[in-house]
C-alpha cells in the first residue's frame, strides 16, 4: 500500500499509531467531519460528548471512506454497552464521505478522568 491510503489519529498519544499517514486533504477533511459527528454523541451518564470525554482511543479514516474507531465506555457495567457502539457506527455512517464504519469496544486501558479534554473538565466544573 502506498502512503496515501489511510490516516490514523491516536488520541492516547496524539501521534501516529503506527498506521500509514495520508497526505490527502480529503481524508483530513473527512476526519474533521467524523470528529464533529462524534462530538454530537453524549455519554448517557455524563453530560459530555464521547470525543471530549476521552472515550475514543483511536480514529482511523481510510482513503476509501472507511472509518474504524476503537473506543471504550466509562465503566464495563455501563447499561448501554451492548447498543452504544452500534449507535456510534450509525452516526458516523451518516457523515458525508463515509462509506463504512466499524466501532470496536475495548476495555484496556480502562477509561479514567485524565483522558478528558480540558473543555470537558471545564464543562463538568473540574477545573
Amino acid at each position: 500500500m502506498d502512503d496515501d491510503k489511510s490516516r490514523v489519529r491516536d488520541d492516547l498519544s496524539r501521534g501516529d499509531a503506527g498506521g500509514e499517514r495520508a497526505s490527502s486533504n480529503d481524508v483530513g477533511t473527512l476526519e474533521q467531519r467524523v470528529v464533529a459527528a462524534l462530538r454530537t454523541i453524549y455519554d448517557p451518564e455524563i453530560p459530555v460528548n464521547i470525543y471530549d470525554l476521552g472515550l475514543v482511543y483511536e480514529l482511523r479514516v481510510e482513503a476509501g471512506g472507511t472509518v474504524k474507531i476503537r473506543m471504550t465506555l466509562t465503566a464495563p457495567g455501563c447499561p448501554v454497552a451492548q447498543s452504544f457502539p452500534g449507535n456510534v457506527e450509525q452516526a458516523v455512517r451518516r457523515v458525508p464521505g463515509v462509506s463504512a464504519a466499524h466501532v470496536e469496544l475495548v476495555w484496556d486501558p480502562p477509561w479514567s478522568r485524565e483522558r478528558m479534554s480540558e473543555a470537558a473538565r471545564l464543562e463538568l466544573g473540574m477545573l
